[in-house]
This record gives structure tokens, sequence and C-alpha cells, in this order.
């Protein structure tokens, strides 16, 4: 029974909901945290006991009436890169600075990087946006794991770290002009509670990007070929940094569509992580 972040009809905001079956449960309406802040400031031990008082609690709506948001409020998302032999290959071929990459991928520490504030993150069926200035754009689809404040993993949530190849591939030191911009990431639609995922290491990726309803590109992956432990990602994350409202924090692409593919506007991706969700989102270009 996932975590969600929901909206109805006539709310302010979206609010903290727990789905049983067919239901959004309000977790707040049953005692518990009041939104995913409140929750991710609580040991896991003692958030997974109050989110038990709320099952069955009956307090929601039916989940056809809601519309579900990306799972942030006060968190920032961070982002992994070259965890996967895929993505360091990828950007060896894009960039000018080629053994840039070929170096972190087997060095001891990892590279991590300020991917997007909350106003920055879009939801379910919500528009990511690919940059006006740059002419080679991909979305990256990435198991993100949603973090509490003591680094422990709350749950996970799929993630689309869209890209401009283009722009990073000019300048390593353009990395945050590449990742950083309005609408440049999605997550969503649920948040899978950790204890109730089985095997994190293994679980499917697929890719699949419509243009006019036709799939323009379609590829798959797994878990189980990230190239570093999630907890040692998690362990560099905190280091000397602290997130009082929790953090999310996307753990890198296997996927990469070949060179002469481009994201253009009017297309859709579609992210499927097996055991957490599916994630869908529009393709819109920001104005040059």
């Amino acid at each position: 029974m996932p975590l969600c972040l929901y909206r109805t009809e006539n709310a302010a905001g979206p609010r903290l909901g727990l789905i049983e079956e067919d239901r959004v449960l309000g977790v707040a309406a049953a005692g518990g945290p009041a939104s995913l802040a409140d929750a991710l400031a609580m040991p896991v031990a003692d958030l997974r006991s109050r989110l038990d008082a709320v099952h069955g609690s009956g307090a929601g709506f039916p989940l056809e009436v809601v519309t579900l948001a990306a799972p942030v409020d006060r968190q920032e998302v961070w982002a992994a890169g070259v965890t996967y032999l895929r993505s360091r290959d990828a950007r060896m071929e894009e960039s000018t600075q080629r053994d840039v990459y070929d170096r972190v991928y087997d060095a001891d520490r990892p590279e991590l990087f300020l991917k997007a504030t909350p106003s920055r993150v879009v939801g379910p069926d919500e528009a990511v946006a690919i940059r006006g200035d740059s002419t080679w754009d991909v979305p990256e689809p990435e198991l993100a794991l949603v973090l509490n404040r003591d680094g422990e993993t709350v749950g996970y949530t799929v993630g689309n770290d869209v890209s401009s190849r283009s722009i990073e591939g000019e300048n390593p030191l353009y990395l945050p002009q590449a990742k950083v911009y309005t609408a440049c990431a999605a997550l969503g639609p649920v948040v899978a509670l950790a204890w109730e995922v089985e095997d994190i290491t293994n679980l499917g990726i697929r890719l699949a990007i419509r243009r006019s309803g036709v799939v323009s590109f379609e590829e798959e992956t797994s878990t189980s070929q990230i190239h570093r432990p999630l907890p040692e990602l998690v362990a560099y994350l905190f280091r000397h940094n602290v997130f009082p409202h929790g953090v999310v924090l996307m753990t890198g692409t296997g996927i990469v569509p070949p060179a002469e593919f481009t994201l253009e506007d009017g297309d859709e991706v579609e992210i499927i992580i097996a055991g957490i969700g599916t994630l869908r989102n529009p393709v819109r270009r920001l104005p040059a």
C-alpha cells in the first residue's frame, strides 16, 4: 500500500495519502503525519507504526476522483550520475572531455548533484520540459529513493531526470544548465514503501517514448545493472549535508536513446519500474 500526494477538487493543495486498494486514505485525517515533510522527519520504525494505524480507517476518497501529484513537498531532489555502464558510455560519446566520465565511473566518490527544487518537479501526466536553447534532449528513467532526514530509505518512486545532452556535452561545467531548469524533473506516481518491496536490486525498468501516438524509442534495463550500491550513494549524499524535510535521490540511468534521437515538443514519455509504478508525462519545449 503505497504513499502518495493527492489533490481533490476542492482542496487547496496536495495532501498525504495512503492507497488501499481502490481508495486513497487521508493520512492526517486518520491520525498520521500531516505532510510528507512530517513523515520524513520521523524514524522509519515510527512512520511504519503510524501508517499501520491508517489502514482500514476509511477516511479517504475513491482513487478515481483524486489527482496524484509529484511526491515532494519540501524536499530537494538530488541525482547520481554515471552509475550504469550505459550512462558512462553515453556521456563519454557526447562530451569534449571524455575521460572525466570514465574516471568517475570507477572512482571512490560518486557523482552527485542537485537536480531540482520542489517547484521544478512535475507529477504524473504533467508536462516535463526541454530547454529552448538545447538541440539534443533525452529523458533519463531512474529509480528514485525517498529518504528521511536520518538517511533511512522510506520508499521508492519513479523518476525522469530530463537532460540536455547538447549543453552537457559542450562542457562538463555546464551540467547545472543541462539539468536544472523549469519542469526539468518528473516523479511519481506513488511512493512504494521500502518494507513492502522485496528486492530493490533486481527491478525491471522500461522506457517508451511515443511521438504522434507511435512508439519511437523503447528499451529496458534493470536495477541489477547499477554499478554502485544504493547505500553507498545515500552515505555520500548525507556527508556534511542535512535534509531536515527528507530528500529524494535519483540513482542514475541505464537507458540512453541513440545519438540521432532527441525529444520533441508533444512527445510522451512513459517509464515503468516493476513493483513501483508507471510515470507518464507529455513533453513541452520552453521558449528559446
